[in-house]
């Protein structure tokens, strides 16, 4: 049986109230993307369009795509692709081939919005395709709180670590509620020597969140003051040069888990960076959340709540656990169970994250732990207005 047929017997039953968000069941992805356009663009934006949908046909997992023009507004467009899962796409849309790529629509565009749907249902003439037409499928609708989880890495400049981590402890949140469907719920930030992680939690639209937060006062503060230190330069005045360093930021969630029962009292927020072998980013954050679904069954493990983010070869676990990580080094890592060490220092950069040598003894598993868990910077929820 194949990997993602594991993962979706897993998402079945009474787990699947506790994962409301995964990229590995193997359903097939629905993007929509809505684009507002400038006066006037409508045929460079036709160009472009043409341009891209011709490179990302040869992408693998790619299926097909639609563009679409509103009959109310014709400024308002929407583009639809499907992908024979959520992986493959992710992988695409962050890359610098896809920056690249889209990079001509930027001058046509005003303002765009992303959503990522994977199908749970298809029907014909009312009636359910039968189960030979259905692969792909979600096995189960997945509930969940209605949070949203986001999270940006950038790297900056060596020698310059303890400059950033004052600018960015001193970051005021802002107000929480945008609107009445949506609030920033919590900000988390994160160092492992000059690579820093900043996580979202967002009840309601992310998208909106993150516009909301962008243009508070105190954040561009703290985000014009950092910029000298940044290894990749960027210009928060040219909304170009923002949206690519926003890009190559992303860290999107590509798995969620919490345990079962209420939410303990006296939880920590802890984060864990997992460097891999080149080209194993995607498997190392697989291989993470299937033992954190595991782990999700049993009643003892520390860890109440995780959330792996990925992209290429930096994988985060963002975990919620009770009592010190050292205390139980096995689940606090994500490897209990017999081989799970072996098989996480295979897909492991053990040099990249300051730890050489086999994952065979307490010490090296003890090393590990120390290495990964990063430097919390700041770790708070957003205030009401």
């Amino acid at each position: 049986m194949t990997t993602t047929g594991r993962t979706t017997e897993r998402t079945t039953g009474r787990m699947a109230g506790r994962i409301p968000q995964s990229a590995f069941d193997g359903s097939r992805l629905r993007v929509i993307l809505l684009l507002d356009l400038y006066d006037g663009a409508q045929e460079q934006f036709l160009d472009a369009y043409d341009h891209m949908s011709s490179m990302v046909a040869s992408v693998p997992g790619h299926i097909s795509d639609q563009l679409c023009q509103s009959i109310e507004n014709p400024s308002q467009w929407l583009i639809t692709s499907e992908w024979e899962s959520a992986p493959p796409f992710l992988a695409w849309v962050n890359s610098e081939e896809h920056i690249e790529t889209v990079r001509p629509l930027h001058s046509c565009v005003r303002d765009t919005r992303s959503m990522r749907y994977s199908v749970l249902r298809e029907m014909q003439d009312g009636l359910p395709l039968t189960r030979q037409t259905t692969a792909g499928l979600q096995e189960q609708a997945r509930v969940g709180e209605g949070v949203a989880r986001h999270a940006f890495t950038f790297t900056v400049k060596p020698g310059t670590e303890s400059k950033v981590v004052k600018h960015l402890a001193g970051y005021a949140s802002p107000n929480a509620s945008l609107d009445d469907n949506t609030r920033l719920r919590r900000t988390s930030v994160f160092m492992h020597g000059n690579r820093v992680v900043r996580a979202v939690e967002v009840e309601g639209d992310l998208a909106t969140a993150l516009r909301h937060a962008a243009n508070q006062p105190g954040f561009r503060a703290v985000e014009e003051a950092i910029n000298p230190y940044l290894e990749h330069a960027r210009d928060l005045a040219d909304p170009g040069s923002a949206r690519v360093f926003s890009t190559r930021a992303a860290l999107p969630a590509v798995h969620h888990v919490d345990g079962d029962g209420p939410r303990p009292a006296g939880l920590r927020r802890h984060a864990l960076y997992y460097p891999a072998v080149e080209g194993q980013g995607l498997e190392l954050a697989r291989f993470l959340s299937h033992q954190d679904e595991a782990a999700a069954d049993e009643p003892d493990s520390p860890v109440y709540s995780s959330t792996i983010f990925q992209r290429d070869d930096v994988v985060v676990r963002l975990i919620d656990a009770t009592g010190d990580l050292d205390l139980d080094p096995l689940s606090a890592l994500g490897i209990k169970g017999a081989g799970k060490a072996a098989e996480l220092e295979r897909l492991l950069d053990g040099a990249a994250v300051g730890v050489e040598g086999p994952l065979d003894s307490e010490r090296n598993i003890n090393r590990l732990l120390s290495h990964a868990d990063m430097l919390s910077v700041a770790d708070r929820s957003a205030t009401d207005s």
